[in-house]
């Protein structure tokens, strides 16, 4: 073993060691930072902590590699070890370590802010795909122009041909393009949200489960999956029944026959409305329930019960324990709902008397 070293060159044996402690001395700090960092989180709960604490491991690691692999060649050229040629090859490498570095840290640290923002914005949440895959594409792009200056390549060409490429591109990806700018339309303009329970103008009725770049997809009622184009959505006339709020009103029909007392009708129907209303697990309790007289029927006076129901698919337990219940008291107290009923008045199909007696 010590004639292997002593075979090996005095000045490579002083790169080495001072390398290899610059880079172990390096790793320390950034370990002593991110621990620093760390409390901090703890103890203040600082929003930017948090996000450059999840974005620095890796692109300090990268960091920490540039900065050995430039005092590596400092070195070997201060011992005139490398030639120039070399030289301006690790040069290179260096360069490129360190617009590598910056692009995972801005590709890690735009993913953390994105996180940290979709937990208090309800935009921001819907539109996370869209954001996240438009970021990168943005990273990836001016990273790779900055990576062919780099390495000599001239970019001019290259600019000046994405006018006539981006047409060209613009022209075959018409419809993805449309669908992408209608999904930000949807994510701007908050028609809809994921959990909103909707229906669409060709009847179709389900729970919004995500909005992508090219499609929103609406989970149905027998619990498939209805794709729908961005454009179609955005051009569509949408119920939403979460918006503004889950609330909403239950009406309930309702014929009593003309004998009736609409006073007493009216009384009892409240009674048994707030009753259910406050009784009933998914009512409104502290909804002012009203009643409306409004039809002379054929056969009955018609008016409406209005309820009020927690959301959208309670409204059919909250109308049919309502139904049961006021058919019930309707008994108890008299009050007939009455079968449909026709009079037909045979003297006017035989004519009038004085036209028989005639």
């Amino acid at each position: 073993m010590q004639e292997i070293w002593q075979s090996i060159p005095y000045p490579w044996l002083v790169v080495c060691g001072l390398v290899s402690t610059s880079m172990l001395t390096m790793y320390l700090i950034k370990r002593i930072v991110l621990v620093q960092l760390q409390k901090i989180k703890r103890t203040e709960g600082r929003h930017v902590t948090s996000i450059l604490l999840n974005s620095l491991g890796k692109p300090l690691n990268i960091f920490i590699l540039v900065v050995s692999l430039y005092l590596l060649q400092y070195l070997l050229l201060k011992y005139e070890l490398i030639s120039d040629q070399f030289y301006r090859q690790v040069d290179v490498t260096a360069q490129l370590g360190v617009i590598i570095a910056l692009l995972v840290f801005a590709e890690r640290f735009t993913n953390q802010l994105l996180l940290s923002y979709a937990n208090t914005s309800e935009a921001v949440r819907n539109s996370q795909s869209i954001i996240r895959g438009s970021t990168k594409i943005l990273i990836i792009g001016i990273g790779g122009l900055v990576i062919l200056g780099t390495l000599g390549i001239s970019i001019t060409p290259i600019v000046a041909s994405l006018g006539i490429t981006s047409l060209a591109v613009a022209l075959a990806l018409q419809p993805t393009l449309e669908n992408f700018f209608s999904g930000v339309q949807l994510v701007i303009d908050k028609p809809i949200r994921v959990g909103d329970f909707v229906e669409l103008d060709s009847g179709e009725q389900g729970f919004v489960e995500k909005i992508g770049w090219r499609s929103t997809w609406i989970k149905m009622l027998p619990n498939n999956i209805v794709v729908m184009p961005n454009s179609m959505l955005s051009q569509s006339k949408i119920i939403n029944y979460y918006y503004p709020e889950k609330e909403l009103s239950v009406p309930v029909d309702v014929g009593v026959h003309y004998d009736s007392d609409l006073e007493h009708v009216e009384r009892v129907t409240l009674e048994v409305a707030r009753e259910i209303l406050h009784s009933h697990k998914w009512g409104i309790d502290d909804y002012d329930t009203f009643v409306v007289f409004h039809t002379f029927d054929n056969s009955s006076i018609n008016f409406t019960v209005m309820l009020r129901a927690e959301e959208y698919f309670n409204r059919f337990f909250i109308k049919s324990a309502f139904i049961k219940a006021l058919h019930q008291r309707f008994r108890q107290e008299g009050i007939v709902i009455p079968y449909p009923i026709r009079a037909i008045n045979t003297e006017q199909e035989r004519g009038s008397p004085q036209e028989s007696n005639k």
